[in-house]
């Protein structure tokens, strides 16, 4: 069984073959898929998925950063009705982004913040986005650390001092099809990376792996990254589901 730590399967770019995508996946092992959640406008639409698939997708509530806009406190206050309301996986996905915008840096950061304690007061994970912005979350995990926050580091991309700073918060990482990519560097730093501090993820429909890239990606696609993952770290491809199966479990609990 693998898991897909990450993958946005709710979103419009797979209305046309919802179905036959999620068949694709479990033919490949994919059994456990976790949504996050972008902001109020995709929340019907993850939990319909949630609805449909009830024993594979897991559905997180948190506000993206990309979506921190002038209206960010109705957003974050939607999202801590639906956290009172009914239990999710995760907090996520969460974080700070300057690749696109960084008008909104400080409300990014606040928002990071609050979402953090929340998910400290239910006891439950956090899922970051650190897009251009790996260092600051790193710092601000550091300074919110208490023994109830853990988490993944998604679509992980950074250097080795980045990823033993993580491993040091006792935080995963999450990888994804940037490790297939050639010029990436990945290969580099998850020779040095322990398969205990790894989940796998797609990002999905975004950052497909090769010999994908460029394409749509989907959750099948699991299977070419851990391929990967296991050609980097010279183990054999059954360890490499095993334990990330199992650090996805120890995350996210076994639902």
């Amino acid at each position: 069984m693998f898991v897909d730590t990450h993958a946005h399967l709710y979103l419009k770019q797979f209305d046309e073959d919802r179905d036959e995508m999620m068949a694709r996946a479990l033919d490949q092992g994919i059994e456990k898929i976790y949504l996050p959640n972008i902001d109020s406008s995709t929340i019907d639409q993850m939990l319909t998925l949630e609805t449909a698939y009830p024993e594979r997708c897991f559905p997180m509530m948190g506000l993206h950063p990309c979506s921190v806009k002038e209206n960010y406190k109705d957003e974050l206050a939607i999202v801590e009705k639906w956290l009172g309301q009914r239990s999710f996986c995760a907090v996520g996905e969460i974080g700070v982004d300057l690749y696109w915008d960084k008008t909104f840096r400080e409300q990014q950061e606040e928002a990071f913040r609050i979402q953090i304690n929340w998910a400290k007061d239910l006891k439950i994970p956090i899922v970051i986005h650190c897009r251009e912005s790996m260092d600051i979350c790193i710092d601000i995990i550091k300074e919110e650390k208490d023994e109830n926050l853990q988490g993944i580091f998604h679509c992980f991309g950074g250097s080795l001092e980045q990823a033993r700073a993580i491993m040091d918060l006792e935080f995963y990482l999450g990888i994804g099809g940037v490790a297939t990519y050639k010029n990436s560097g990945m290969d580099v730093v998850l020779k040095e990376v322990p398969l205990s501090s790894l989940v796998l993820e797609t990002d999905a429909p975004y950052l497909s792996p090769v010999p994908f890239r460029g394409k749509r990606n989907e959750s099948a696609y699991i299977h070419q990254i851990a391929v990967k993952l296991a050609s980097i770290q010279s183990k054999g491809l059954e360890e490499v589901e095993l334990q990330t199966t199992k650090n996805a479990e120890n995350i996210f609990g076994v639902a």
